[in-house]
Order: C-alpha cells, then structure tokens, then sequence
C-alpha cells in the first residue's frame, strides 16, 4: 500500500512540474492545430504576477504601408522563428529575445518587399539538416534554420514561384500564401491566397519535394473534364474562374497521412452568374491523401457561394465522446458561426446537418442555390439574423440613424442574396469565426473560439461602358470593374483587409509614373493589374489622375469570353450608427467555449472594450478581433486580437478575465507559449495595423517574476 501510495504522489508530482524545455513545434501549435499546450507553471494563481521578460523590435515599421505582423512564431530547442512586418524572418533566442539571425529574402525583388503578410513557419527535419520553409509574395522559401540563409538546391537559390504550376501563364495573375503549409515526410504541401474579383487565379494544393523545390502533386480545386466536381461548374470553368483556394492553413493527421484542407469562395466573390451550379470544391472541407493528393471525402459547408463565406481557419484535429467511446474528429469553424463536426475517417456528421431552403437572387443572370446546409448542434456562437430588435442602443441618435438605414435594406440570415438594393451581411464579411481559428482542450472536451460581430452592406450595381470620347471616361468603366471591390465605388478606401488607402488625394502622393509602376507590379497588400495591358492602364490612370487625355484607341479585350463581368460591388462598407460604432447592439467580439461532446456552449464573454464607452459606465462591449488563443493545463487561456490592444488571460472554466496587459501595438496574431531552462514564456507579435489602430514592429514576451 504504502509502495503504491509512493508511486501515485510521484505521479502528481510529475504532472505538476514542466518540462525543462518545451517547444511551440508548429504552427498554431502543431499538425493538429489545437493551439493547446502542456505547460502549467503560469496557472490561475499566479498569472496576475507576469510581467515583461524581454522585447525584440525589427525596426522596419512602415508606417505610410500600414503594415502588420500576424505571425505565430515557432520555438524550437531555445530559438524563436518568427517574421517582420516587411517579410523578413528572424531567429531570435527565446530566452533573451537577442538577435541570431534575420534574412531579407526579397531584397532583390523590391517591387514585392511587404507583400502581404505572414501567419507561420513550417519546419522539416532531414539528415540534410533543420529547413524552414515560408511564404513571401509569390515565392516558396526553404531557408537553412541555423545560418538564416536560403538553400540554393531548393527551387532557384532557394526559392520556387509559385504562380508556376498551376495551368496558367503565370504572369496574368496574383497569387501569394499568407498561411504555412504542412510537412508531411519529405512534401511541403501548401494552399495560397488569391485575387478575388473576376480575373484570379486558381487556388490549387500543391506538393513540393522539400529538398528540391520540384512539384510532386497537384489536387484541382476548380475540377478539369474527367475529375469529380467538374459538373458543378460551367463546362469551361476551369479554363477562366478563380479562387476556390486554401488560404486559411491546413491540419495533418500524420499517423494516417490525412490532410484537411479547407477552402474559400469562387470568384467573383458576389456574383456567380458566371459559374452556375454548386462549384465544387470552394467553401469545402476535403479530406486528402497527403501521399499523392487523392481526395478521400469532402463537405461543402456554402453552395455556389456569393457571400465571400469562406471557411476562414485551420480545421481543429479533435477526440470526442461518441456513446461513451472516443471518436477522431474534425472540427471546423465558419464565418457564419456554425461548428461542423465530422468523423475524420469518412466525413459522418457527428451532429446532424440540415439542407435549409434560402431566398433566391433577383439578380439577372445570377442563380443562388436554393438550400443551405446549417448543422443543428452546437448552436452558432454568433448572432445569425440583424432585425429592428438587434439595432444598437449605444445612444438615441444612432439607433435612430441605424433604424432608418436598415428599413432600406434587405436583412434576415446569413444567405439572403446580394442586391441593388443592399444587402445586410450579418455576421460581417470578417466575422464570426476568422483567420486565427479556435483553441482545443481535449481534457475537457472544449473548443474555443473568438468572433466578430458585425453588420456590413453589400450593394451591386451594373457596370456600363463609356462612350468613347476622353481616356478618363474608359478608365472610370476599369475602375468599376476592377477596384471598387476594395477601394470603394467613391474611391473613399476602407479598414478591410488591414486598411486600404484612399485614392481622391492620389495624385498629391505619387507621380503617374510611380502610379502605373504600382500597376504593373503590386504593392503591399495590391495584386500587380500588369495583364489588363498598357491601354487599360493608362485609362486608369487618366481617370484616377483626371487627365483629358482624348480616347484614339479601340478597348482592349483582356475579358476572357466565358467570363460575365455585368455586375461589380461598391466596397466594403461598415454598418456604423451616427457615433461610429456598430449598428447592432454589443457585443462586437465574443470569446465562447464550445462543448464538443455535447454539442452545447459551455460559456461566452464579450472580447475586448472601448475605454470610452466604459468610462461613460457602459458594460464591456468587445471589439472586432483578430488572431486567435492559445490554451493550457495551466487552466488558462491567453488571447490579444483586439482593437484595444491589450493581451488577456481568462479562467478556461469559466471564461473570467484574470490578467491584462497593455501592448505596444494591438497583437493581431495567436500568441504562443513554450518553457526554456525550466522558465514558461508567453509571446505575441505586436504588429498593429487593422482597425485603425497604429502599425508596431515588436515582439513581446511574459514570465514570472
């Protein structure tokens, strides 16, 4: 008795203690993205004692780009990997946060410095030695992990372009990865993001041999003649449509060689008369053959989406309790809030899913699928319909502006179809699940999600040609049909995607030079429009620029045929009250733990304040968020993401706030945590730049005193 008593006190103890060393091995985590780590010495009791132990800043902050860090680092043996804002990557040691090395890899290329942003790294252990392997601009980069140099056998010096490959010219289309892909063995296999107005490129998963850079294996997206799904397109679609891309990151079940892949829409992202039918396999969950890239099963959560619904995060690699018996599962989390949860083998729901009949379009040419699939359990962990009742109350004034506006427009759920009339979309085009995707608690059977709630307007309008006359008349028909999408119909710009800028002051800040050179070539978070060809844009420019240059050319047709450009939106446009804060009542970000093997939520805490608002003694409202939590044995889980730029602790049980810190710029990324020499460290990248608030180039890290 007393020999087994002795046994189960070392067994507690042993459970109680950290390791000396602990990594972040992967991103979001690990293969499973769980975002879950075993670490326990920073614990309820004590969180409220961490303080800063180290910073590291890039210093190559770039304020006039509005540029971000949304990075989840890994920590592997003592060193930190992580990025910059302008796609430089760094090791730090993790302990201090002292500089080993940093690379700029497109130095050379400088027309594409800070395209886009990076979420991850992915790391591969050979006799070869530690590669990491990463994405800047449109470049696959393996890069030796302990010298910070590229791998010159990898691709070309090191890097392989990844608009190679995938069926097209590679130069008519923009494509990038802000996401890391998986190892799985000797294969990197990665999605991308791409353009999502008429014209993108295809987002196809791809295999590339890590030693070599060489493409191992392709899986079509879009389905050509003879693949499963190519007749729920137009015959030709797979010659012209684009989008249906894994843009968000995968999950890899390693021991079955099973790779989940989920996907966004088809474009155009709001008008489909141009891919009628279901579009298999955009805004699906496929189960893949990490081998060779052979779909196992797949779920198609939208049907010939025109809503931008894509599947917005990594799937979560998830046990739950089946009739007292433990069944691999597949969790995977929507823009519109729903949690769809399926057996990882085969696909089986695991709660049942209903087909649900939907409005129709009024569009012409347009034909929305008439269901939608909706699961009945667990409930969505966003609000799903924005009526009269749902109308802020923040103050009478904008309650009665917001009341007027909606009273024009069409509202309801999560599907009533655009128009042009205006369209409610609710939850908003970035909520309610995004792109840092929910925690896993396998002890207790819980998921945790962060999410946005807000009301945006989506408005089409026809596009009409100009007659011919002045070059300005042609280009404003070029700019309808290809920039109002993210600059807006009055060239206002928009906080969408990190903040697009204004284009009225446009010529008091670039020369026409330096404005068709941003064209042709990209910048920041803008794709390169170098195919519309040289008469395009100089139309545009002259439109943009106001010049009465006369129109002598015939327009060029870089449309192809098959391809209905009739109709374009005006933007992304917030739905705000008269003070500027949303026009549905809090809350407008929302932590909820989600119990899995009961199909039920656990709790839900608003996610962030205005400091205003709750100085004038209003309750805790939550802001929109960005970046996902990280979850521990420690009972704890940490998360930033919010416009009040602040990272949190929260009780796991129950959801009560126990710590807070104030950061150099809002953490817009999913922290991490790791040990080294027996001491637990929390990290976030302060990279700012959505939202309004400031851009930052800093690192942070906590510990115990």
């Amino acid at each position: 008795m007393r020999v087994s008593l002795f046994i189960a006190l070392l067994f507690l103890v042993a459970c109680h203690n950290d390791p000396a060393n602990k990594d972040w091995g992967g991103y979001l985590g690990g293969n499973d993205r769980s975002h879950y780590s075993p670490l326990r010495q920073i614990n309820r009791d004590n969180v409220a004692q961490l303080k800063v132990a180290w910073s590291f800043s890039s210093h190559d902050l770039d304020t006039s780009r509005n540029t971000q860090i949304q990075c989840n680092p890994l920590i592997l043996d003592g060193v930190l990997y992580g990025s910059t804002p302008t796609l430089d990557f760094f090791a730090l040691d993790a302990s201090n946060g002292k500089q080993i090395w940093k690379i700029a890899p497109l130095e050379d290329l400088s027309e594409l410095n800070g395209l886009g942003v990076n979420r991850g790294l992915a790391v591969w252990n050979g006799l070869e030695g530690r590669r990491l392997l990463v994405t800047a601009g449109p470049y696959l980069l393996c890069i030796d992990a302990g010298s910070g140099k590229l791998i010159p056998e990898f691709g070309k010096h090191g890097r392989v372009d990844l608009r190679v490959g995938m069926g097209r010219d590679p130069q008519s289309f923009f494509l990038t990865a802000n996401s890391p892909g998986v190892v799985f063995e000797d294969l990197y296999i990665v999605g991308s993001r791409v353009d999502e107005g008429y014209g993108a490129g295809p987002g196809h998963i791809r295999a590339y041999d890590v030693r070599t850079g060489e493409q191992r294996w392709i899986f079509h997206t879009i389905p050509q003649p003879g693949e499963e799904g190519y007749e729920t397109w137009p015959p030709e679609a797979y010659t012209y449509e684009g989008g249906a891309n894994s843009w968000a990151g995968m999950a890899l079940d390693e021991e079955k060689g099973l790779l989940f892949v989920p996907t966004g829409s088809a474009t155009a992202d709001f008008y489909g008369g141009n891919r009628i039918g279901a579009n298999l396999f955009a805004n699906c969950l496929i189960a893949l053959d990490a081998h060779n890239g052979k779909r196992i099963w797949h779920f198609q959560t939208v049907h010939h989406d025109i809503w931008d619904r894509d599947l917005p995060s990594t799937p979560n690699l998830v046990t739950v309790k089946r009739d007292g018996k433990p069944v691999e599962a597949v969790a995977q989390i929507t823009k519109t809030g729903f949690v769809f949860l399926f057996n990882r083998d085969d696909g089986t729901p695991l709660f049942p899913i209903e087909e649900v009949a939907m409005l129709p379009s009024d569009i012409p040419g347009e034909s929305a699928w008439p269901t939608q699939p909706i699961p009945t359990a667990p409930p969505p962990f966003v609000r799903q319909r924005f009526t009269p009742d749902e109308v802020t109350t923040i103050s009478d004034t904008s309650r009665e502006n917001a009341l007027q506006m909606l009273a024009t427009l069409r509202t309801g759920g999560p599907f009533v179809p655009p128009s042009f009339q205006g369209t409610v979309i609710f939850p908003g085009f970035d909520g309610g699940g995004e792109w840092g995707g929910a925690g896993w608690d396998q002890e207790s059977g819980t998921l945790y999600v962060n999410a946005n709630e807000m009301p945006w307007i989506l408005k089409l309008f026809e596009v009409t040609k100009q007659p011919n006359g002045l070059l300005r008349d042609r280009g404003f028909n070029t700019y309808k049909n290809y920039c109002t999408g993210c600059h807006g119909l009055d060239r206002q710009g928009s906080s969408f995607m990190g903040g697009i800028p204004e284009l009225t002051q446009l010529p008091s800040r670039r020369k026409i030079d330096e404005a068709k050179h941003i064209l042709q070539s990209g910048q920041g978070q803008m794709p390169n429009f170098r195919w519309l060809g040289d008469q395009e844009i100089d139309a545009l420019v002259a439109f943009l620029y106001n010049l009465d240059t006369p129109d002598n050319k015939p327009a060029a047709s870089n449309t192809p045929s098959k391809e209905d450009r009739r109709y374009q939106h005006t933007g992304y446009n917030k739905f705000v009250g008269a003070d500027g804060y949303p026009a549905v009542r809090p809350p407008w970000g929302t932590l909820s733990a989600i119990d899995l093997n009961l199909g039920t939520i656990r709790w839900q805490v608003p996610l962030g304040i205005h400091q205003e608002l709750i100085d004038q003694g209003l309750p805790p409202t939550g802001t929109e968020n960005y970046g996902g939590p990280v979850v521990t044995a420690g009972g704890l889980l940490f998360i930033a993401a919010t416009a009040d730029e602040k990272i949190r602790a929260f009780d796991k049980d129950n959801g009560a706030e126990l710590w807070s810190a104030d950061l150099p710029a809002a953490g817009y990324a999913t922290p991490a945590t790791y040990s080294v020499d027996g001491k637990q460290f929390l990290v976030i990248a302060c990279g700012g730049g959505k939202l309004g608030t400031k851009s930052g180039d800093t690192w942070v890290a906590y510990a115990l005193p």
